[in-house]
């Protein structure tokens, strides 16, 4: 079941976006401009940054980013470049340090990005401490969670976004949870939009996810609103033939903190325009794909749990991951021949049905953004340095 759109006057309402955006240079340019630059991306949890010092770096568009909790017991965020020499300062995803010290001339930064120490300090004609500090980068917590952008277009916060959903959130008290794994990194041959397309298509669950089919039945749901896809699916009592999807089905344990109707059910959240998280009873799994080239991305991801030592409930986690990593290699499979067709000069766009949409939700949004996407073909190169109008 899916929530319908509304009508509008958007001539291209019913179509996909075109294939000559997946692939293409110049488009690639200016959606990063306009779309990712100016984005939230996570980071990590506020218990990643338990003591002060303790810092996490987050890598995208050549930008090296750290947040760091300050003596003062404030989370902010840097570009993890030193003034100097444009050295990278901390290395690694996470660590912890007094200081922040450069490892290329030992330029020296305080927690909260001052510079502090420069050795032959004299010897700058042009030096003025107060005025080679860290560049900074906007950072926002929500629910426990940290958030950066690079870039403020007044576009909405986190916790703007998930407003509309606040109230399905509360429950799974976000702000106590804590890491149960590291971050991991995978590379996909695929442009970052294919990733997104996919995580919120409805319609091919039932034709390419046996597994998720035979745990939700016909309880798959997807609703749009605003700037969040919201897929749902809740867990049938009939036995399935798979030994960890009938594992997980029968082991899974109570937590009693959850209403009585989340306790079987698996919430999916995507956030505009690259970032999703999947809310299971027993843990969450944050993901997001973030831009490299016009047909590569990677996919970095982050599980977070409750503390909860009762051994069904490790059972219970382990089995969720067995699930979700079949469902990860078949949409795997799904995106890189969908990526392979957009490169095809047949393929120009594809009609969207009207029960699917998120994909219409993100088209538009593109479109409003970039409206060279209205275009069933690519445009002379150079289009996006030319005057609108011309």
């Amino acid at each position: 079941m899916a929530t319908l759109a509304q009508p509008f006057a958007d001539p291209d309402a019913d179509y996909s976006l075109p294939g000559w955006i997946y692939t293409d240079a110049e488009f690639f340019d200016v959606e990063m401009a306009r779309v990712i630059r100016p984005s939230w991306q996570i980071v990590c949890h506020e218990s990643d940054l338990a003591a002060p010092g303790e810092w996490r770096t987050i890598a995208y568009l050549g930008e090296q980013v750290m947040v760091v909790r300050g003596e003062d017991g404030a989370v902010r965020a840097f570009h993890n470049v030193c003034r100097h020499r444009a050295m990278r300062i901390v290395e690694g995803d996470a660590g912890c340090a007094k200081k922040l010290v450069c490892p290329y001339h030992a330029w020296t930064y305080e927690l909260d990005g001052r510079l502090s120490g420069v050795p032959m300090k004299r010897d700058y004609p042009a030096l003025r401490l107060e005025d080679n500090g860290l560049v900074p980068v906007e950072v926002s917590t929500w629910r426990g969670f940290v958030f950066v952008r690079l870039e403020d277009d007044g576009g909405p916060s986190v916790a703007e976004m998930m407003a509309p959903y606040d109230h399905e959130i509360a429950p799974y008290r976000f702000e106590e949870m804590r890491r149960i794994g590291d971050v991991r990194l995978r590379d996909r041959a695929v442009n970052w939009k294919n990733v997104g397309d996919n995580y919120s298509d409805n319609l091919h669950i039932p034709v390419a996810h046996d597994g998720l089919t035979r745990l939700f039945g016909k309880s798959y749901a997807i609703e749009a609103a605003g700037w969040v896809d919201r897929m749902s699916g809740g867990l049938v009592d009939r036995p399935s033939d798979n030994v960890w999807e009938r594992f997980y089905q029968k082991h899974l344990p109570r937590v009693d903190h959850l209403p009585e109707e989340n306790q079987r059910l698996w919430l999916y959240y995507k956030l505009w325009p690259n970032m999703a998280f999947d809310i299971y009873a027993d843990q969450i799994d944050f993901m997001q794909w973030l831009p490299v080239s016009p047909t590569t991305c990677v996919l970095r991801e982050m599980c977070f749990a409750l503390p909860d030592e009762r051994r069904e409930m490790k059972l219970a986690r382990y089995a969720n991951w067995r699930i979700n990593r079949v469902v990860n290699a078949e949409d795997t499979w799904l995106i890189e021949r969908v990526q392979q067709g957009m490169a095809s000069q047949s393929y120009t766009v594809g009609p969207i049905g009207a029960s699917e949409v998120c994909l219409r939700s993100f088209a538009a949004k593109i479109r409003n953004r970039i409206p060279e996407a209205r275009l069933h073909h690519a445009p002379p190169p150079g289009w996006s340095r030319r005057p609108r109008g011309v």
